[in-house]
Parts: C-alpha cells; structure tokens; sequence
C-alpha cells in the first residue's frame, strides 16, 4: 500500500512531537513526567485524527504555540518548520493564514529568542512557498519586528534576519512599497554596519539583502527625500570602496549614488 502524500512530513511531526524538550538534570524528577506524558498525549492525537492531518495539526501546534512553557512553544515552532518544509505547497498555501498567525505570534515572543529564531527562519520558507502572495498586513508585522532583528546580538538571528528582510524586498509589491521604502530607510545603518558583520556568514547575507534593496533606495532618491549632501555620501562610499567595491560599483551602475 502506497503512503498518503503527507506522509513523510506528518511522519516527521509526529515524531518531533514525541520527543520531549531536554530538561537540565538539576530539575526534579517529577517535572519530567508530565512533559513526557503531554507529548505523547499529542502524537495519539495526531495518529487518531489521520483524515485532514495538518489541519489537526494546526489546532495541536496553535495551542502550544501559545503555551506559557517558552520549551513547549520552541518545539511548536520547530514542528510548524517541519510542516512548512514537508508538506505539499498546495496545503501551505491553504493554510498559509493559520501558519502565518502562529509564526508572527511567535516572532514577537517576548522571552524566548530561541522560538523567535524558529519563527524567522519558517517564515523564510513560507515566503519562499508562497511566493510573498496573500500576506496581507502581516507583511508589516513581519517587517517590523524583522528589522529589530538585524542588530541581534546571535549570529544566527541576524543571519536568518537578513535573509528574511531580503526576502520582504523581493515581495513587497506595489501594495507595500511605500511602507517597505521607509523602512529601508530607517535601516541604513544596520545594512550598512553590518556590511563588515564580525560573522562572514551575515556580512554576506547583508550584502544580499543591499542589493535586494535597492530599488528602494533608488525609489527614495528619485522622489527626493534626501538632500544634495545625502546623495554624494561620501562616508558611505569611501567604506564601500574600502570593504565592498563591488557594491558600490553596482550602487553607481544604479544611479544609487
């Protein structure tokens, strides 16, 4: 007998339901017990309801999502991942909604970078299977709160952080770009300190993103929101031509500046 298309992904949610977070063994035994019991309690659920799987998946993962335990939202997020990266896009794009509540939820986590991390790189491959399509205006609240995290202290944060603002420049659309422009605007700096990111992996991501932002920049210009002196920039180029020369000559190819 053949396996059902959302076999493997569901195979693999299920099983990383099953797996209880690491718990420090200074932590009393008793603490352990009802975590085990929680997550297997979640897998009979999903091996019961087999009928609409993801979608029973998402009533489980909503409520975690929202758990008070930061452990037990961390492994929400991981599954959501494991969901986005398996599951047919048809089916990501029928839930695309659901999915992007539950990430953008957990973006704005106010304890745990750990589950805003998971949050930023899902969103990643949402955008990706999407195609930047039906956002909505959680292309704000995703561009907001990404951009806070561009200056993350974690490496990882800010390397999936560039990435996804990438991404945003290249789904912005005409709907957004108004809104995005200003928000490249007020991101200069990082895109330019971090440019020379203590981290090769980020300073070459952030060079990514530069140029999946220029039309921006180049839309900022031409509608004359910078003074004469802010055009020339020389701070800006004497570092590029110090650092990245091959941003600046595609900056100059582009009329930027």
């Amino acid at each position: 007998m053949t396996a059902s298309p959302g076999a493997s992904f569901m195979e693999q949610t299920q099983r990383l339901l099953s797996q209880p977070p690491p718990i420090p063994t200074s932590q009393a035994k008793k603490k352990r017990m009802p975590v085990k019991s929680f997550f297997s309690k979640v897998s009979w659920k999903l091996r019961l309801q087999k009928r609409e799987p993801l979608k029973n998946a998402f009533f489980i993962l909503a409520e975690k999502a929202r758990d008070p335990n930061a452990k037990k939202r961390h492994l929400a997020m991981r599954c959501l991942g494991t969901m986005a990266r398996e599951a047919p896009d048809k089916q990501v794009r029928k839930y695309k909604k659901v999915f992007l509540d539950l990430l953008v939820h957990g973006l704005y986590d106010p304890v745990s970078s750990e589950v805003i991390h998971e949050s930023v790189k899902t969103l990643t491959i949402m955008l990706g299977k999407i195609q930047g399509q039906g956002l909505g205006s959680f292309f704000i609240d995703i561009t907001l709160q990404t951009r806070t995290l561009l200056d993350d202290e974690n490496d990882s944060v800010r390397y999936s952080a560039f990435v996804l603002f990438g991404q945003l420049a290249a789904f912005a659309g005409r709907k957004w770009k108004k809104f995005f422009t200003h928000q490249v605007n007020q991101t200069q700096d990082s895109l330019l300190t971090h440019l020379q990111d203590k981290s090769p992996q980020v300073a070459k991501a952030c060079k990514t993103t530069v140029r999946a932002c220029v039309p921006y920049l180049k839309l900022r210009k031409e509608r004359g929101f910078q003074s004469e002196e802010d055009q020339r920039n020389p701070r800006l180029s004497r570092q590029l031509s110090h650092y990245h020369p091959e941003v600046l000559l595609f900056f100059y190819a582009n009329k930027i500046l």
